[in-house]
């Protein structure tokens, strides 16, 4: 069974982030993730980004994947 650590982990080779925060059961999971990397796009290139970094454990070992998203800015202007 993936912990939340292991996908953080996973996320965090395949993307450089500011904040990176996961929680979950082992099967489904929630993350907050702020990355440079997100700057300019909209919210579903930024998920599209995670799911590229997560590759194929998205697939196989992750069942669900709850995100939320922000640019660095979004992060700090945040309501």
């Amino acid at each position: 069974m993936v912990t939340p650590e292991q996908v953080k982990q996973y996320i965090a080779t395949g993307l450089a982030c500011e904040v990176l925060e996961v929680s979950g059961d082992g099967h489904h999971f929630e993350a907050t993730i702020v990355a440079r990397a997100f700057d300019g796009l909209p919210r579903v290139r930024q998920h599209q980004l995670v799911y590229q970094a997560l590759g194929e454990r998205m697939r196989e070992e992750i069942h669900a994947l709850s995100m939320k998203t922000y640019s660095p800015h979004e992060w700090k202007n945040r309501a």
